[in-house]
């Protein structure tokens, strides 16, 4: 009767130790802030990845009109430098500023087609007619020298004859094969219109967007696309200039080793325009087409003269000409100039070659005169050392200095 009521209470104490070494340990069970964190925080992961993989959607659907875009951007800040200048000059609106400069490249590239295509036309017919008998010409040679025939005549004429009747045919057809790419004409005449928007409202854009800044931040900006429309209109203009020292030259040289009219103005516009706007391999593209047309309707003596001329030409540009003109325009370190131009031939084609050497000046520009510097302690290899400069080691460009600051 009394071990009941004992062995009762051994599980009741058990019990209660067993509730207070329980009570004891520590809740491993999270807060509900907690959780209510994890599912905000999911929420905006999954909000934050949406909006940016439609972000990538919309810049692939749009990727055409950017493009356009861009290339509007660069004309714009090529010009904008002409069309303050004529402001300055003739105290006229931006609008008519830039429809003068409109006009005026319109005229340019209205001559420039018509002068080209007719000889284009023209070369075919001349290659056309003549070819027998330069081959036969060429046969002669090569049996004289080489002792036997290298070129099969009639081979030769079967194998050219539908190239150059195209050509002829192309020549009389151009209008209306530039009517019909109504793709092109478009996007041409897209270009023109925003690069007249951005040029002639540019103070009024750059005000809007800087008003959205902070003052040091306005310094940034203001000094940035000052010097944007240096580098590129710098580039654009020294090129144009360029342009008419090397075509105004080989057009005389031409027409002194007596390259008819038709044929010398035409080469003369295409060697100016590709050695200097296209670069590195514009200088030899610009100089072989002439020198072909003049082989094939002067000779070989002739091709001689013009070849010594691009030859003597290539080193008064390059150690005289470009150096004067470059250090009043943009500095560019060579091997950053051909990096540059193959990226943006790489990203963009021929278009972003030549965009390139502007976005890569000005990149280096603000690279050279943003952030910290400090004096060279080290000797140089050649015992030379760094020139001492007037500000301290932990100098900071500035706007004021002409430079974006830090």
């Amino acid at each position: 009767m009394n071990a009941e009521p004992a062995a009762a209470r051994v599980p009741s104490e058990v019990a209660q130790a067993a509730q207070a070494v329980k009570d004891e340990r520590p809740d491993h069970t999270p807060p509900p802030w907690v959780n209510r964190f994890v599912w905000q925080s999911a929420w905006k992961a999954v909000v934050v990845i949406a909006l940016a993989a439609l972000a990538i959607v919309v810049v692939m659907q749009l990727r055409h009109l950017i493009g356009v875009l861009v290339i509007s951007l660069f004309f714009a800040l090529a010009i904008i430098p002409g069309v303050e200048a004529l402001v300055r000059r003739f105290h006229m609106r931006r609008g008519a500023a830039v429809g003068i400069i409109f006009i005026t490249a319109l005229i340019a590239l209205v001559l420039m087609v018509s002068f080209l295509i007719p000889a284009i036309v023209q070369f075919a017919a001349a290659v056309s007619s003549h070819f027998t008998e330069w081959m036969n010409q060429l046969n002669v040679w090569t049996a004289d020298y080489l002792g036997g025939e290298v070129v099969d005549t009639e081979a030769a004429e079967e194998a050219t004859a539908p190239i150059l009747r195209a050509v002829q045919e192309w020549g009389d057809n151009v209008l209306g094969i530039v009517s019909s790419g109504l793709g092109l004409v478009f996007d041409v005449f897209t270009i023109l219109t925003f690069t007249f928007y951005f040029a002639a409202d540019f103070p009024r854009l750059l005000r809007t967007i800087m008003r959205r800044m902070p003052p040091h931040r306005q310094q940034v900006v203001g000094w940035v696309a000052r010097t944007s429309i240096e580098q590129t209109g710098g580039y654009f203009y020294s090129r144009l200039l360029l342009m008419l020292i090397c075509g105004t030259g080989a057009f005389f040289v031409m027409l002194l080793v007596g390259l008819p009219l038709v044929y010398a103005l035409p080469m003369a516009l295409f060697m100016g325009f590709v050695s200097e706007f296209i670069p590195f391999i514009g200088t030899y593209l610009g100089a072989i087409v002439p020198s072909l047309v003049v082989l094939a309707v002067e000779g070989f003596v002739p091709t001689l003269v013009l070849v010594a001329y691009v030859l003597v030409y290539q080193q008064i540009e390059n150690y005289v000409l470009n150096p004067r003109l470059s250090s009043k325009t943009m500095e560019l370190n060579g091997a950053v100039a051909f990096g540059g131009a193959m990226a943006g031939g790489a990203i963009a084609g021929p278009m972003g070659a030549f965009m390139a050497l502007p976005v890569a000046a000005l990149i280096t520009s603000i690279a050279k005169n943003t952030g910290r510097t400090y004096d060279v302690v080290e000797q140089l290899e050649s015992g030379e050392a760094d020139e001492p400069r007037d500000h301290g080691a932990d100098a900071v460009a500035t706007p004021a200095q002409g430079t974006p600051g830090a």
